[in-house]
């Protein structure tokens, strides 16, 4: 299969000028897939874990899930070659208010009604919808290159799953933390279910504060009261005024009549009351508000519940019953108007909540639920995150995390849906009920209790989606029910979750709250969190926008490894990305030119000569490029700074290797290539190659095979990341500073419009014995005819580097004016510069904690640039 592989890609390589991805990262993916190269087993190694944050069964690729799983790959891609057994665990989540609302609309679509169906029919529709649409997901995410263990693939909803879920659910009741309870909750009317505080997304909104007319209960004075949803007022049971409020104090006591209703409530006084809003008086709707619920309950205040679950008026309101709330909010304005009680009307921004999941206005409602109390449960999970154990990336966020987990509430299990998992609870007729596994099991506790076992019911809600989730690092492992087992021993704590902050209380908390009680230890090491990728105009991407382009569209059009480096390229953890499609251009463009470096040097012949001395000195140069960069590269991982790490091997790659390196040690044409060059050169390829397959794993690999034959398993994603070695300081500056040489010829033949062809003088005045041997480099690169020691009364244009004054002769008239500006800006930037490395020096904490090279480093900066302010003062005055 290998030859196979190579004779095709000799063929492309032969017809291809540029590189085409297409049937590469297909070839490949199979491949790596027939290999087993993505799964991984207990082993003598160390694990490095991910688990995937698992999309909803019901999702398609966007360009969220390319940022995320890409950083993702690349963790697991760049731990499997350091010699980890790494293992990336994928999965989805059954999303139980997006999925219900997806089959829910498809049965629509077939004329039938969920209310028409049983639920046993309901989820068989749900079963059928999910095996037909449910992996769409996880087969995208392997276009994109990502190498998860697919086999140990996972769905919330599967029977072990679900049976951990339940385990868990019944463990809780049973140690007191999970209650039933009526309390104010947020009800989405749409789904006809509750929902979390931090499923609500608040949007500010244009509005308007209706100003009504309360008359006094028997009397001529009357009330005026502001509100922004008067259809509530069919619900009202109080006006409620400040007790310091002057304005009010005669009629605390008194009674008024609710407007169109007739209904006479007492007006309280309260210290909750915000005497500046409005008028200083206020309706108390204690149903629909969770303010006016604290307030009712501390008032003893009758409560109406006026709305159905579907956002309709109920027959509690008396009158507008079956109409939507928003026609009934018109239609209250008008009754009122009729009725001379609407005294005024103004516009007014204020904020709504929307469901997070079908973006309907979210209704407060009074609602029996299920809840988790949080507080005692959550304190392992902050301490972990304050002091460390769990470490956020950027560290921006603990402050977030800190705050919400500090002033966490008790979390609302419950949802009314049929598809996710139906809460274990049984009722018999009076309501009363046991928390019980098992049918067999509830009954009997029902006749231990010598209840009516021909009553029982099971409990209709299921729990929310996070309630399952929050488990994944450890059901995914079978860690609830195989405590001593190898794979949670073994995988468990994760090394580093990757997901977004908007679920970092949703998922991220909630997970080490779960890992804490149930393994008494974090779920994992470090959590990575990504931006938002915006547009150019900082808006959200969405479908309803048509903002955000098809991520298959543009794996078609630029290839998975383009994709993958144009959302990296651009992605510092934590800040919104602003993507833009030039981006991905960009990626592809890198892939072309890695290409295209592959092809310049697979077409050297190799000559049988000695190697040249330029090349040994460009050589031993890059190698300490090579090794610096590696550093640095090895560094920014450590500190989570992907993105910065792929720039920085992008500039080392582009400009570095493939604009100075072959440019270097390019044979002239129609000439080959000493051997030791050419095997030098392979080997630094292959470097490279290496440190970019997490990146862009396709044409690495690809390129890997067509560097040299290898023999069967020689593949670069089991390859080992390149070792650190020594850095040759010496020869790493003094080639930078043959670039920082011939960057300045070439500027100044520019800038007098001089032909590259012709070859010019080039003298010096300093001690040039450490340039020497790249003075062929220099005089290929610069096209000089000549180095050698200048003369005073010698003319030219001339610039500094490394301490010693360059003069460039040739036959162009020098515009001195322009000359001695360029000279004033060097000496000016080289005084600044040279006035910061002092104050560093002078800085004796500085001075006495740095490692002695790091200070001997600024010293000899401070001494450079002192001979270099003298050169620069010395060209200045023969001006």
């Amino acid at each position: 299969m290998r030859m196979l592989y190579f004779c095709q890609f000799t063929t492309t390589m032969e017809t291809n000028t540029k590189y085409e991805p297409g049937g590469i990262e297909q070839k490949w993916y199979s491949y790596w897939m027939e290999q087993r190269y993505f799964h991984s087993e207990p082993d003598d190694r160390k694990a490095y874990t991910v688990v995937i944050p698992p999309p909803n069964v019901t999702g398609m690729l966007h360009m969220g899930h390319v940022l995320n799983n890409t950083l993702q790959d690349v963790f697991v891609r760049r731990a499997r070659m350091m010699g980890l057994n790494a293992c990336w665990v994928p999965g989805t989540d059954h999303a139980s208010i997006a999925t219900e609302a997806k089959v829910v609309a498809m049965l629509r679509e077939k004329g039938i009604k969920k209310s028409d169906l049983s639920r046993e029919g309901f989820m068989e529709h749900a079963w059928e919808w999910k095996e037909k649409y449910g992996g769409i997901i996880l087969q995208q995410l392997k276009e994109l290159g990502c190498s998860c263990d697919w086999e140990r693939t996972h769905f919330t909803m599967d029977p072990g799953y679900y049976d951990d879920v339940i385990d868990v659910f019944i463990d809780l009741y049973r140690k007191g933390h999970i209650y039933r309870g009526l309390r104010m909750i947020n009800w989405d009317p749409q789904a006809k279910t509750a929902l979390s505080n931090e499923e609500v997304i608040y949007k500010d909104v244009n509005s308007r504060l209706y100003y009504v007319t309360y008359k006094e209960e028997g009397g001529e004075d009357a009330l005026t009261i502001a509100t922004t949803r008067p259809e509530t007022i069919l619900g009202d049971t109080a006006i409620c005024v400040h007790p310091d409020d002057e304005r009010y104090t005669s009629w605390i006591g008194k009674r008024v009549i609710v407007p169109i209703i007739g209904r006479a409530v007492p007006v309280i006084a309260d210290t909750y009351v915000d005497r500046e809003f409005g008028t200083g008086a206020l309706k108390i709707t204690p149903a629909h508000d969770p303010n006016d619920y604290e307030i009712g309950f501390r008032h003893q205040l009758e409560v109406i519940d006026m709305m159905n679950d579907d956002g309709t008026i109920s027959e509690a309101a008396g009158i507008l019953v079956g109409e939507d709330k928003f026609v009934a909010r018109k239609k209250m304005v008008k009754l009122m108007e009729e009725a001379g009680l609407l005294v005024k009307i103004e516009e007014l921004r204020n904020s709504v909540g929307f469901s997070e999941r079908t973006d309907a206005v979210v209704e407060p409602r009074l609602s029996m639920q299920w809840w988790l109390r949080m507080k005692e449960l959550s304190a392992p999970a902050l301490d972990a995150v304050v002091n460390g154990t769990v470490q956020l990336h950027p560290e921006k966020f603990v402050n977030t995390y800190k705050h919400w987990m500090e002033n966490v509430k008790d979390w609302c299990v419950s949802r009314q849906l049929w598809w996710g998992h139906r809460i274990p609870a049984w009722y018999n007729a009076s309501g009363e009920f046991v928390v019980a596994k098992t049918r067999e099991e509830a009954e009997a506790e029902f006749i231990s209790k010598g209840w009516n076992v021909a009553e029982m019911y099971q409990d209709e809600d299921v729990l929310d989606t996070w309630a399952s989730s929050w488990l994944w690092p450890i059901t995914v492992f079978n860690g609830l029910k195989d405590k001593d087992g190898k794979d949670i021993n073994y995988y468990y704590p994760t090394d580093v979750l990757v997901t977004a902050p908007e679920i970092l209380f949703f998922w991220v908390a909630r997970m080490i709250i779960a890992g804490y009680e149930y393994k008494g230890d974090r779920p994992f090491d470090h959590v990575y969190l990504t931006g938002i990728v915006r547009d150019k105009q900082r808006r959200k991407m969405s479908k309803s926008l048509g903002n955000s382009p098809d991520p298959l569209d543009l794996i078609r059009q630029h290839g998975a490894d383009g994709v993958r480096m144009g959302m990296l390229l651009c992605a510092p953890a934590g800040n919104d990305i602003l993507f833009d499609e030039k981006q991905v251009e960009q990626g592809r463009n890198f892939c072309n030119k890695i290409w295209n470096a592959y092809r310049l040097v697979s077409s050297w012949k190799v000559e049988d000569r000695l190697q040249p001395e330029g090349n040994k000195a460009v050589i031993s140069w890059f190698d300490a490029k090579l090794q610096d960069t590696l550093q640095q590269v090895n560094e920014q991982f450590t500190q989570f700074r992907v993105s910065d790490a792929l720039m920085m091997l992008y500039t080392f790659t582009w400009d570095d290797f493939c604009s100075w390196y072959l440019e270097y040690i390019k044979p002239a044409y129609g000439e080959g290539i000493d051997a030791a060059t050419l095997e030098r050169t392979i080997y630094f390829f292959e470097q490279q190659l290496k440190m970019l397959h997490p990146f862009m794993p396709f044409v690495t690999e690809e390129l890997y095979h067509t560097l040299k034959d290898r023999p069967q398993g020689d593949d670069i994603i089991i390859s080992s990341w390149p070792a650190v070695a020594a850095v040759d300081t010496i020869s790493l500056e003094t080639g930078d500073e043959t670039r920082e040489i011939i960057s300045a010829i070439r500027d100044i033949r520019a800038r007098n419009a001089m032909s590259p062809k012709e070859a010019l003088q080039l003298t010096y005045q300093g001690d040039p014995v450490r340039f020497k041997a790249f003075f062929p480099a220099l005089s290929k690169l610069a096209n000089l005819s000549d180095i050698r020691e200048g003369k005073a009364e010698e003319q030219g244009m001339s610039f500094v580097v490394a301490g010693i004054q360059w003069m460039l002769i040739g036959d162009f008239g020098v515009d001195t004016e322009e000359q001695r500006r360029k000279l004033t800006e060097q000496l000016e930037y080289t005084k600044g510069f040279l006035q910061s490395v002092e104050k560093k020096l002078s800085n004796e904490r500085f001075v006495n904690n740095a490692p002695q090279e790091v200070v001997e480093a600024e010293q000899k900066k401070r001494d450079d640039a002192i001979e270099k302010i003298r050169m620069l003062e010395d060209s200045l005055n023969k001006i």
